[in-house]
C-alpha cells in the first residue's frame, strides 16, 4: 500500500502579487500561459516509454477542467502521473490513467510513493528552500532514501510586482481560485503543518516565549541580521478573543504623507517623493509634555509604497488590505494630481496602521522607521525574498477554544456580505449626489457674484454686461452719469450735490455689494477644497464588498469544510479545530470592518458638519460686517467723504461669471469605469500597432 507523503506549505502565486479582490473573472490566459510555459521550456511530448519518470500522485479533489484551455477534468482520488509540476500560474502537466494529458492546479493533488517521510522531517522549513528547475524522479526519490537524506518538497519561485495582463485587464484577476485556495487557508485546513500546530487555550491568551534572551535583551547581531528573525518572534502571532475581535499589541498611531517634492535621478528619471510622518504619543511623565507626541519622518516614493503592499498582502494572506492607488503616467507631476495622491498615500497607509494586525508587521515598522537609503536598499530585498506567509500565517492565529457557533458563523457572513454590498451602493450613490453639491455650490459662487454685479450697476448706472433687463432701451445708455444727474459729484448715487443721506447709502450698498463679492469667493473655495477633501475621503469607504470578497470566500468555503469534518461518519476534529482558526480570522476581520466604519462615518460626518459650520460662519461673518454699515455711528461715518470707485466696478463690462471645471476626485481602484492612463496609453499603442480590429486587448475595454 502506498503511504501519502505530505506536499509542501505552498501558497498559490498570487499571493505575492498586489492584492486584489478576486473574481470570477476567467479570460483563459492563466491556464494558456502555463501550457505555453510547457512547451517552451519543455523537449518533445513525453511518449508512454518515459512513464517511470513521473511521479505519482492522487487527486484530492474532483476539478471539472475546460477543454479549450487543456485543462484535465479529475474526480477525488483519481491516479495520476505528474509529468512537470511547476509551470506557471500555480498549474502542474498531468497525465490519468487513461492517458489523456493536461492541465491541473497543484494544491489540487497529493503525490504517492512507496516509503514514508523521514522521522526528522521539518516541513515547517520547507518554505526556505529555493525553486527548483526539475521535478524529482522515482530514481532520484529512491537515492536519496538510500541516503537517509530528508525529503524536501519543492517550492516555485514568487514575483514581487502585479503581472503586466492584470493592469491591462483593470484590476481583475486573472486566478480562477478563490482566496480560500490563494490564502493558503485551504492548506491549511487540510493539512496543517506539522511545526505550527496551535492549541487554543480557554479565553486567557498568553503569548508564547519571543525571541528575547535570558537576561531580557533581544538576541541579535548585527542589523542585517535582525530581518532572519522575522517570522519567529511575537510580532507573527496574532490573536483573537473571545469576542472574535483582533487583540492590538501597539496602541494606535498616526500616519501623515506631506510636503511632496520633485526629484530627478539619473537612474529612474523623474519622481515624486512624499514625506512620511508618524506621530506616536508618548508617555506623559516629568520630561515629556502633556500630549506632547514622538515624530518620526522619512521619505517615500510611490514605488516604496508598493513595495509595502506587496510584502504586506505576502506576509498577512488572511487580511484584508486597502487598495493601493494606481500609477499614473500622464499629468504626474501636476499640482492637482500630486495632492490627489498624497491625500490617497495617506489615506492608504492611515487604514494599514488603524488595522490591529498589519500595524505591528514588520515591514510596516521598517517603512516607517527606515531613515537610511543605504539601509533601505540593503534590507527591502530580504524582506521582498520572504515566502509567502500562507497557511503558516492561520499557524499562528491563538483564539479561544470553543468559541464558535456553526449556526452563528453562517448567519455573520450572511448578513455581513448583504450590509457590505449595502453600504457600497449607498456610499456610490452619496459620492454621485456629493458632486452635485459641490457643482451647486459653484453655482451659488456665480448668483452670488450676479447680485453683486447688479446691485453695484444699480448705485453707479453701468451697465452690466449680458445682464438680462427688461424695458431698457439700449441707446439710453450712452451717456455720462454725472452730467446726466445719476450720480452727484460725491459719487453718491443722487441728482442733488451735497447730499450726505444718498452718500451713506450709496456706500451702504457698495460695501454690501463688495461683501457679496467675498462670499461668492468662499462658496468657490469651500467646493474646490474643504469639500473636494470630503469628496476624496469618500472613497476610502465606497467599495467594502469588494475589499471584503476574499474574506468572505474564505468564511464561506472554511464552512463548508467544517461541515464535512465534522459530521459523524467522518468526524475529523483537527481538521475542525483548524476550521475554527480560519473561521475565528475571518469573523475578527469582519469585526474590524465594524469598528472602522464607525469611525469612519463618524469622521466623515463631523469633518462635513466642521467644514459647513466654518463656511457658514465666515458668510455670517461678512454678512453682519455689511449690515453694520447700516447702523449707527458706522452709518453716520460714511458722510465724511467721499465715495471711493469700488474695485469691482472695473468687471462690469465683463463680470467674472465663468469659472475653472470643477476638480473631481480621482478615481477608486474598484470604481465601475475608472480612469486608467497607463491601461489606456497601452491600449492606445497597442491601437495603433495593430489597427482597431487588430487588437486582441480590445473587448475587454
Amino acid at each position: 500500500m502506498a503511504a501519502t507523503l505530505p506536499r509542501a506549505s505552498k501558497s498559490p502565486v498570487t499571493s505575492s502579487r498586489l492584492s486584489r479582490p478576486q473574481s470570477e473573472f476567467d479570460s483563459g490566459i492563466n491556464t494558456s500561459t502555463a501550457w505555453t510555459e510547457h512547451l517552451e521550456l519543455g523537449s518533445a511530448p513525453p511518449s508512454d516509454d518515459d512513464d517511470e519518470d513521473y511521479r505519482p500522485a492522487r487527486a484530492l479533489y474532483d476539478f471539472e477542467g475546460k477543454a479549450e484551455f487543456r485543462e484535465l477534468s479529475v474526480d477525488a482520488g483519481d491516479e495520476l502521473a505528474v509529468v512537470k509540476e511547476d509551470l506557471a500560474d500555480g498549474w502542474s502537466l498531468v497525465k490519468d490513467a487513461s492517458g489523456e494529458m493536461g492541465l491541473l492546479p497543484r494544491s489540487y493533488y497529493t503525490f504517492t510513493s512507496e516509503f514514508t517521510p523521514a522521522p526528522d522531517l521539518d516541513v515547517s522549513q520547507s518554505h526556505r528552500r529555493e525553486a527548483s528547475s526539475s521535478t524529482i524522479t522515482r530514481k532520484s526519490i529512491r537515492a536519496s532514501q538510500d541516503n537517509d537524506q530528508p525529503i524536501v518538497p519543492q517550492h516555485t519561485g514568487d514575483w514581487a510586482f502585479p503581472s503586466f495582463r492584470q493592469s491591462l485587464l483593470g484590476g481583475k484577476s486573472l486566478n480562477r481560485f478563490s482566496s480560500f485556495v490563494t490564502s493558503g487557508a485551504e492548506e491549511w485546513v487540510l493539512k496543517g503543518k506539522a511545526a505550527d500546530t496551535v492549541v487554543t487555550e480557554t479565553t486567557s491568551h498568553k503569548r508564547l516565549p519571543s525571541i528575547e534572551s535570558e537576561d531580557g535583551d533581544i538576541d541579535s547581531e548585527e542589523s542585517g541580521n535582525r530581518l532572519s528573525r522575522i517570522g519567529q518572534g511575537d510580532v507573527d502571532r496574532h490573536f483573537v478573543d473571545a469576542g472574535h475581535a483582533w487583540k492590538e499589541k501597539l496602541p494606535p498611531f498616526r500616519v501623515l504623507v506631506h510636503s511632496p517634492s520633485k526629484r530627478t535621478s539619473s537612474l529612474s528619471g523623474a519622481f515624486t517623493v512624499y514625506n512620511v510622518t508618524s506621530l506616536f504619543h508618548a508617555q506623559i511623565d516629568s520630561d515629556t509634555p502633556p500630549g506632547s507626541p514622538t515624530r518620526i519622518t522619512v521619505q517615500r516614493r510611490y514605488s516604496q509604497f508598493v513595495i509595502l503592499h506587496t510584502a504586506l498582502a505576502r506576509r498577512l494572506p488572511g487580511i484584508a488590505l486597502p487598495p493601493l492607488p494606481e500609477k499614473q503616467y500622464a499629468g504626474r507631476f501636476s499640482e492637482d494630481f500630486v495632492e490627489a495622491r498624497r491625500g490617497d498615500l495617506e489615506r492608504y497607509i492611515g487604514r494599514v496602521v488603524r488595522h490591529p494586525v498589519a500595524r505591528y508587521a514588520e515591514v510596516v515598522t521598517f517603512f516607517l522607521g527606515c531613515e537610511s537609503d543605504i539601509e533601505w536598499k540593503r534590507l527591502i530585498p530580504q524582506h521582498l525574498s520572504m515566502p509567502p506567509a500562507g497557511p503558516s500565517f492561520y499557524a499562528h492565529v491563538y483564539h479561544p477554544a470553543f468559541n464558535l457557533d456553526l449556526e452563528d458563523a453562517e448567519e455573520a457572513v450572511r448578513r455581513f456580505e448583504t450590509h457590505t454590498r449595502a453600504v457600497g451602493k449607498g456610499v456610490q450613490g452619496l459620492r454621485n449626489i456629493f458632486g452635485r453639491v459641490r457643482e451647486a455650490r459653484i453655482e451659488m459662487s456665480k448668483a452670488e457674484r450676479l447680485l453683486s454685479y447688479s446691485l453695484l450697476s444699480l448705485i453707479t448706472s453701468k451697465p452690466l454686461a449680458s445682464a438680462p433687463t427688461t424695458g431698457t432701451v439700449e441707446e439710453d445708455n450712452h451717456y455720462n452719469a454725472k452730467d446726466a444727474g445719476l450720480m452727484n459729484e460725491d459719487g453718491a448715487w443722487c441728482w442733488r450735490e451735497g447730499c450726505s443721506n444718498c452718500l451713506k447709502l450709496t456706500k451702504a450698498v457698495q460695501k454690501t455689494s463688495e461683501a457679496l463679492q467675498n462670499i461668492g469667493d468662499l462658496y468657490d473655495d469651500h467646493a474646490r477644497r474643504r469639500q473636494l477633501a470630503t469628496h476624496e475621503s469618500l472613497k476610502a469607504v465606497s467599495h467594502p464588498s469588494s475589499i471584503y470578497e476574499g474574506v468572505v470566500s474564505t468564511h464561506k468555503s472554511t464552512l463548508t469544510r467544517y461541515q464535512e469534518c465534522t459530521k459523524e461518519i467522518h468526524a475529523d476534529e483537527d481538521m475542525a479545530a483548524r476550521c475554527e482558526t480560519v473561521l475565528n480570522t475571518t469573523m475578527a476581520e469582519m469585526e474590524t470592518f465594524h469598528t472602522q466604519k464607525n469611525e469612519d462615518f463618524s469622521t466623515l460626518t463631523k469633518d462635513h458638519l466642521d467644514g459647513e459650520i466654518e463656511f457658514y460662519e465666515q458668510v455670517l461673518h461678512r454678512l453682519r460686517a455689511a449690515r453694520k454699515c447700516f447702523d449707527e455711528p458706522q452709518y453716520e461715518a460714511l458722510a465724511m467723504s467721499p465715495r471711493q470707485t469700488s474695485i469691482y466696478e472695473r468687471e462690469l463690462e465683463n463680470p467674472r461669471l465663468g469659472s475653472p471645471p470643477l476638480l473631481q476626485p480621482c478615481p477608486h481602484v474598484f470604481d465601475s469605469a475608472p480612469m486608467r492612463p497607463v491601461s489606456v496609453a497601452i491600449q492606445e499603442g497597442v491601437g495603433m500597432i495593430l489597427g482597431p480590429r487588430g487588437s486582441v486587448f480590445g473587448k475587454f475595454w
